[in-house]
């Protein structure tokens, strides 16, 4: 899919499917058609395959070409079949219009254009809608390391409140595999961090080649500290998944162990009735107990009392 929109009023308002594309200032380009790509290229713009935006060499990820800025970041988003991933987008930023090619559905590229006049500089020009899109993708991974701080918090308060005999097997599984989903984002959104800091790094680097550079350093540069600032929360919420993965797993462990506990008394207290029984059901014949009147009942009893002291010296000992 193709989406096109140009500044109007100080907002993005969004071409129609057949409008001229020259009047764009910002092409965003969702898992592409050769057509579509096609009509980008009309316009002198090179349009990166998936497996050139995939690449991992930094050099691939962020250059220069041509006086045209080519920088590829990893995002967490959507699939097709919605399901959540991470994948590369990648940003060309021209002297004319702004370029973003993906193939997947991060949030930030829908709330964006609704929101452009709002956030960053403006959308007059390419590069202020660069850091208004970085801006508004910055608040998204925001949102989410706070979403993951909730989701710990309510896991946590399950874990240290109920403790092992609070929560069920089932519920600490659930927690368990809840702290591993939480994990699990916190990885994406660490990455994307990692990545549109470099990206907006290399875009710093190249502002004094922009006849607006007075303007977006300071902008630049407060991304940049924004972008800190959530690396070190995020380095926080991967120690409390730590901690909160470790105490799940030691509940879960108290839990079984309980119920081992259980079943090793249940053992024990049915040992020495298990030893008596045994003992008169052996096939020899010099046994004077098997010819006794009382031999039955007595065997009954020796096996209860038993059952019983054994039943008493754990509770002495404080075993049970």
């Amino acid at each position: 899919m193709l989406f096109a929109f140009r500044p109007e009023a100080g907002k993005l308002t969004r071409l129609a499917v057949d409008a001229d594309l020259s009047a764009a200032i910002w092409i965003d380009l969702y898992r592409p058609q050769p057509e579509q790509t096609q009509a980008v290229a009309d316009l002198g713009l090179v349009v990166p395959s998936l497996a050139d935006m995939e690449e991992i060499e930094l050099s691939n990820r962020l250059y220069r070409e041509g006086g045209v800025d080519y920088m590829t970041v990893v995002l967490p988003g959507l699939s097709a079949t919605k399901t959540p991933i991470s994948g590369p987008v990648c940003f060309i930023v021209t002297p004319d219009r702004l370029l973003t090619v993906r193939h997947h559905a991060p949030r930030p590229f829908d709330t964006y254009p609704e929101r452009a006049e709002k956030v960053g500089a403006g959308c007059d020009r390419p590069e202020k809608l660069f850091l208004g899109l970085i801006e508004e993708i910055t608040g998204r991974m925001a949102d989410i390391l706070e979403g993951i701080g909730r989701g710990l918090d309510e896991v946590a308060a399950g874990i240290y409140q109920g403790g092992a005999q609070g929560l069920g097997g089932e519920m600490l599984q659930e927690a368990l595999a809840r702290v591993g989903r939480e994990g699990d984002l916190l990885g994406r959104v660490r990455l994307g961090l990692l990545t549109v800091e470099r990206a907006l790094s290399f875009f710093g680097q190249t502002l004094a080649d922009r006849d607006n550079a007075t303007t977006l350093r300071p902008l630049v540069k407060g991304l940049m500290r924004d972008l800190q600032a959530l690396e070190v929360h995020a380095d926080f919420l991967a120690s409390r998944l730590a901690l909160t993965s470790d105490a799940t797993l030691g509940m879960i462990n108290l839990a079984q162990n309980a119920t081992v506990r259980i079943v090793s008394v249940v053992a024990a207290l049915f040992l020495p009735p298990t030893l008596i029984a045994s003992i008169y059901g052996m096939n020899f014949v010099a046994m004077p107990e098997l010819q006794s009147p009382w031999g039955y009942p007595a065997a009954l009893v020796l096996m209860l009392a038993s059952a019983v002291g054994t039943y008493l010296f754990f509770k002495w000992k404080r075993w049970l």
